[in-house]
């Protein structure tokens, strides 16, 4: 009887409304209808021919799109802001699909963020067991010790969380002005990790940008720039993710 229906929260993912584990929300806070009644069940299955209500806003299925882009600084990784302030989709307008950022980058950091309606490749990259690599570069105020390097991938405590690093490198040190550039290798994604893990040692980041993300890099764009992912950017991610996990 179930042959050919899918969860509700994949469905609402897969439109392009919003990730999945938001649209777990949206179902337990009772936002979501289908076919007129109000579904607060997150194991509820539903077909192709049923009418899911989101927030007031009909679902439509939309064909999944994937972009990549080049975050400034000064930036919200989301689709909208309540106080005005620039959002990573407002550098897409002529995307009409509802897309959104897979995870974020903090306010002050530039680099690589992906925007997608694709709510099982946005899942699979986001899933701290599929160990994507996120490659930061961090310039400091002061110079870290080799010790304290090795202490990255150690892990810091930081508000009662263990925070690592998978690698750590000293790019460059300037000890006239007391300022180093740092590289770090990162699978996890917490708010403001990098940041959080230098204050640990007691060091300030100046800059920090997103170099790589997965295999993917800033070659070719400028702060503000976007590009599709080719079908074999995708594919090649969701098979990297894939084989992580298992």
């Amino acid at each position: 009887m179930s042959e050919g229906k899918e969860r509700l929260q994949k469905v609402i993912a897969n439109s392009g409304v919003t990730s999945r584990r938001k649209a777990e929300t949206l179902i337990v806070e009772g936002k979501v209808q289908v076919n007129g009644k109000t579904v607060k069940e997150l194991g509820t299955k539903v077909s192709p021919n049923d009418e899911i209500v989101v927030e007031g806003v009909p679902l439509e299925k939309e064909e999944p799109v994937h972009y990549l882009l080049y975050k400034p600084r000064g930036v919200i990784s989301s689709v909208k802001d309540d106080k005005g302030r620039k959002v990573v989709t407002d550098f897409l307008p002529e995307v009409e699909e509802r897309i959104y950022p897979v995870g974020r980058l903090d306010y002050d950091t530039s680099g690589l963020i992906v925007l997608t309606n694709d709510g099982d490749f946005a899942q699979s990259l986001m899933h701290p067991k599929h160990e994507l690599d996120k490659v930061y570069v961090a310039k400091l105020k002061g110079i870290p010790s080799k010790e304290q390097l090795r202490q990255l991938t150690k892990g810091v405590y930081s508000d009662g969380d263990k925070l690592k690093a998978i690698r750590q490198k000293l790019l460059s040190a300037d000890r006239q002005k007391g300022t180093s550039i740092v590289e770090l290798v990162l699978h996890e994604g917490k708010n403001r990790q990098v940041r959080r893990m230098f204050e640990a040692l007691g060091f300030k980041v100046d800059k920090l940008k997103r170099e790589q993300y997965g295999f993917l890099t800033t070659e070719g764009l400028q702060p503000g720039e976007a590009r599709k992912l080719t079908p074999y950017e995708v594919k090649r991610l969701r098979n990297m993710s894939e084989q992580n996990v298992n």
